[in-house]
């Protein structure tokens, strides 16, 4: 949901061969080196500072070339962007994750790298081309985290995939359900999270720059990325501007299918993984995220305070206590 916001403002091992041949330096994909606005300890300050960082391609089985951001050694933690989002939006959260995991995360179709085409915008495609990256990387089983629509593609991906290829989950601030039913009572329509009552006009509201009223779209989203109160979130953001080109009707294709789906069912049947859940007090769908918490057994959710800045960006701009919380759950036995 990040479009408008910048408006605004024979087998594994020939699979694991056909990665490293493919493999090139971010700085030599990208043609150009990159200086981040502020100067941050303990994170580079200019692309070039990140030597380890990569950006490779594959093909899927319907003919699109996929890009996908790698850096590190390590067990697997493959990262999957919300809507309109994309690689170098991580840039701060892989550089601190690297040191101990490999880092992956996913440009889906039509979003960051990856190629730009009129078919296939919809989340159980997204999440095909999912497990065709896991078969691309020969991952037989790894960790995931998906924010916002990325959250999406992970319970599509369960719903048809189930779990067997997840070691562990983790979940970034995406209602259970973006629509609400007309039919729902109050309690239902919080419990999914749901912001909005008229998908066709949410969408338009999200791609057009259009300021919604609370009766369409219930979201602060909008002016807690406008607030860019964070300068790690500074750093990124203006990476992603600077080397991104997002098409925004290209974008929009898959927006109805991502508002209307209800994944209640799938959250609360098919994850039996050990599972994180991240979100803030500033979220649109907070009561939704507890909801998820509530249905997942033994599962973990870490709400951030507005000090921590808790709201649908938390990751970014929080990295250093996102990636020590995230790391701290994957290393519980």
């Amino acid at each position: 949901m990040r479009h408008l916001f910048r408006l605004a403002a024979g087998g594994i091992s020939l699979l694991l061969c056909s990665a490293l041949a493919s493999a090139a330096p971010a700085i030599t994909v990208l043609g150009k080196d990159f200086t981040f606005p502020n100067k941050i300890e303990g994170l580079p300050a200019k692309l070039s500072d990140f030597k380890d960082l990569q950006i490779n391609h594959f093909t899927t089985s319907d003919g699109v070339k996929l890009a996908y951001w790698e850096a590190g050694k390590g067990k697997p933690l493959v990262f999957i962007p919300g809507w309109s989002a994309n690689g170098a939006e991580y840039l701060n959260v892989m550089y601190l994750l690297s040191k101990q995991y490999h880092v992956v995360v996913l440009d889906p179709r039509n979003q960051g790298l990856s190629q730009h085409v009129d078919y296939g915008s919809r989340i159980s495609r997204f999440a095909a081309d999912l497990k065709e990256l896991n078969e691309h990387l020969g991952l037989k089983k790894a960790d995931y985290c998906g924010w916002s629509m990325g959250a999406s593609v992970l319970w599509s991906y369960i719903d048809l995939y189930g779990t067997k290829s997840i070691n562990k989950v983790v979940f970034i601030d995406e209602p259970p359900s973006i629509y609400s039913h007309a039919d729902w009572t109050e309690k239902e329509r919080q419990d999914a999270g749901a912001i909005t009552s008229d998908a066709e006009r949410m969408i338009d509201s999200f791609t057009s720059g259009k300021a919604p009223n609370k009766m369409i779209v219930d979201s602060q989203a909008f002016q807690r990325f406008t607030l860019m109160d964070s300068p790690y979130f500074q750093n990124s953001e203006n990476f992603a501007q600077a080397v991104v080109k997002n098409n925004i009707d290209d974008l929009k294709r898959v927006m109805f299918d991502h508002v209307t789906n209800d994944w209640r069912d799938v959250i609360s049947k098919r994850v039996d993984v050990p599972t994180a859940i991240f979100t803030g007090v500033y979220s649109d769908s907070l009561t939704g995220q507890r909801w998820i918490h509530s249905v997942i057994p033994n599962s973990e959710l870490h709400v951030y305070s507005a000090k921590e800045q808790g709201d649908h960006f938390l990751a970014f701009k929080n990295p250093f206590k996102f990636t020590a919380d995230l790391d701290n759950f994957l290393n519980k036995p």
